[in-house]
């Protein structure tokens, strides 16, 4: 199985891969969910869209 691409979304800063609904514009995809395209500003990230929570 060869290794699928890989990018980092600049909203959440989190790596997703290449998926096959994005086959014909996967050089256009910048934001790795819906959730983070909305969430982005010109700025910068208000607020994140993926919190993380430590447990403990």
């Amino acid at each position: 199985m060869k290794p699928r691409a890989e990018k980092v979304c600049p909203v959440c800063h989190r790596p997703f891969q290449w998926r096959r609904r994005w086959a014909r514009c996967w050089d256009d995809v910048r934001y790795c969910s819906r959730r983070c395209r909305r969430h982005r500003t010109s700025e910068g990230v208000q607020n994140d869209p993926h919190p993380q929570t430590d447990s403990g």
